[in-house]
């Protein structure tokens, strides 16, 4: 095996497919949230979405893309945006970009910020999947976590959403909410299905720093579920989602057949992809890079060149144990082919035979049928996170 602690990964010689932008503005900033996003009144939207411009231009030319087949806009809540600065906005990313015919492009919103107007700018842009941050369709929790819609909100966007001719559709929930039982969970549950989606996103609460919630928790205030109440709840979606047709195909994720995020899938493979705006992060020939994270330094910094904060190579030991922990996150688990083809023939038992030995006779690993890999066994799966750390050295 090659030394594995300076070398360059072969699998980030390639141009990155994917892109990622961030649009670090929100109506407002929700308790749990530690996002690189701010309130959007008062901030420099228009220079923001000139910066951004500049920094597309600079890296257009510093790494010339192919055809890019995936796109995320982030957030912050991209749909804070005007109808005319979406349009400006979109505009310029498929000026810089070559968007395949055929790509998936996704953008995030929140409930309630997507007027017609609005969504038909959405589509002359080329969205044609959206992500709304429903988190749940119980009021009295909404206000809880600070957030200013209500469940009406939802519906009522996707109802918008399915008119403006939207049929790739997701929303998020969020199980383990201050206070919430298992049967808010279930009703939320069950209003979320009613709207029929193609693509659901179920995570649990977690608890950041530099957060209103942290401050909380940090004084004994945060009143959170009891870990059994988290663990059922996690098993009732599972449950639900199943028996509704939806394949659990990452641990946070359910899609019907062929609605899987794909631009997701670039971070679950480990593949390399543009990331552009305020506080965003990229991958690319062997590099992660982090962008400058305030606004007005932002846009600054991207008058001067590209706004990086910091840049750090990555050894070929580091996207090995990347690969595998955000690839168990797939519930088809890790392949040998798709490693030996990232990291020029290495065979999984040779880079990690102890780690998986280990997790296998622990229960925790099972071996793919049919195919040459690994996969979390369904004990393993409410233990994601133990198995993950297994590889980090």
């Amino acid at each position: 095996m090659t030394d594995t602690a300076t070398a360059r990964p072969p699998l980030h010689d390639w141009t990155p497919r994917a892109l990622y932008i961030h649009i670090p503005f929100c109506t407002n900033k929700c308790y749990y949230c530690d996002f690189n996003s701010y309130v959007a009144a008062g901030q420099p939207i228009d220079a923001y979405l000139d910066a951004l411009e500049r920094e597309m231009e600079r890296t257009v030319a510093e790494l010339p893309p192919e055809t890019i087949r995936k796109v995320f806009v982030g957030g912050g809540t991209p749909t804070v945006l005007t109808p005319p600065q979406m349009a400006r906005f979109l505009a310029a990313v498929n000026r810089h970009f070559p968007i395949a015919p055929d790509a998936e492009f996704t953008m995030e919103a929140n409930p309630g910020t997507t007027d017609p107007d609005k969504l038909d700018a959405m589509r002359e842009g080329g969205v044609n999947r959206i992500s709304f941050g429903a988190q749940t369709f119980d009021n009295g929790l909404l206000a809880a976590i600070g957030r200013i819609h209500e469940a009406d909100d939802v519906v009522n966007s996707i109802r918008n959403a399915k008119a403006a001719g939207f049929s790739n559709l997701s929303i998020d929930l969020m199980f383990g909410l201050p206070r919430q039982t298992l049967q808010q969970l279930a009703d939320s549950v069950s209003r979320a299905l009613e709207l029929d989606l193609p693509h659901y996103s179920l995570y649990s609460l977690k608890v950041e720093e530099n957060t209103l919630f942290h401050r909380l928790y940090e004084r004994g205030e945060l009143p959170l579920p009891e870990e059994e109440t988290e663990v059922a709840m996690f098993e009732h979606l599972r449950e639900r989602l199943g028996g509704a047709g939806y394949g659990h195909y990452e641990i946070s994720n359910f899609a019907r057949p062929g609605y899987e995020s794909r631009h997701n899938s670039t971070y679950w493979h480990n593949e390399p992809y543009y990331g552009l705006g305020a506080g965003a992060h990229g991958y690319a020939q062997g590099e992660r890079h982090l962008n400058v994270k305030g606004v007005q330094p932002y846009i600054d910094a991207a008058n001067r060149g590209l706004p990086r904060l910091e840049t750090n190579p990555v050894t070929v030991r580091e996207a090995m144990e990347d690969f595998m922990m955000v690839g168990l996150r797939l519930r088809a688990g890790v392949r040998q082919a798709d490693f030996a083809r990232q990291f020029a023939g290495v065979r999984l038992a040779d880079a990690f035979g102890t780690e998986i030995a280990r997790l296998l006779a622990q229960g925790l690993l099972e071996e793919t049928p049919g195919e040459e890999g690994y996969r979390l066994s369904e004990r393993g799966v409410p233990l994601g996170n133990e198995v993950f750390g297994a590889f980090l050295a």
